[in-house]
């Protein structure tokens, strides 16, 4: 788990790092709490200060409510950011990945995307993951920061 105080040395520590699907909502979004965070992230990603790579599947995950509530203007806004973001690399989901993240899931009993966003962030050569969900704090493979713990 990663300390309030330490949320710096963090992204200092990591040349690369996994993103999962929240961080990227809170940051096109601009949420009230973490929308601050995120967008720093984002410029330290964008200046080639730090890698960043997520799975394929985020987009599928923050595309589901602007299309269920039928919102064509956010998804176009999700799609346009987050698909040519300089910085951010978009790994699919493979064999690999997929068996990584079946492991990870049956050991930490994470959700399925979960599992996948860490399996994900492995195969890329991320050291480091950010997310927001409790869970992360039991995997052991790669640093995670839970937001909720540094913002």
């Amino acid at each position: 788990m990663v300390t309030r105080g330490s949320a710096s040395t963090f992204l200092t520590a990591h040349s690369t790092i996994g993103l999962d699907t929240n961080v990227l909502i809170y940051f096109v979004q601009a949420h009230p709490r973490y929308g601050p965070w995120c967008r720093a992230l984002f410029e330290r990603i964008s200046r080639d200060q730090t890698a960043a790579a997520t799975s394929v599947v985020s987009l599928l995950e923050v595309l589901v409510e602007p299309c269920r509530r039928e919102e064509l203007t956010l998804v176009q806004a999700f799609y346009a950011l987050l698909s040519g973001y300089p910085g951010l690399k978009w790994l699919p989901l493979t064999l690999d990945v997929s068996d990584a993240a079946a492991q990870l899931r049956a050991r930490y009993h994470l959700s399925t995307p979960d599992a996948i966003q860490i399996a994900t962030a492995i195969e890329a050569g991320a050291t480091g993951f950010i997310g927001n969900d409790n869970g992360f704090r039991k995997v052991k493979e790669i640093e995670c920061l839970v937001l909720d713990d540094v913002v």
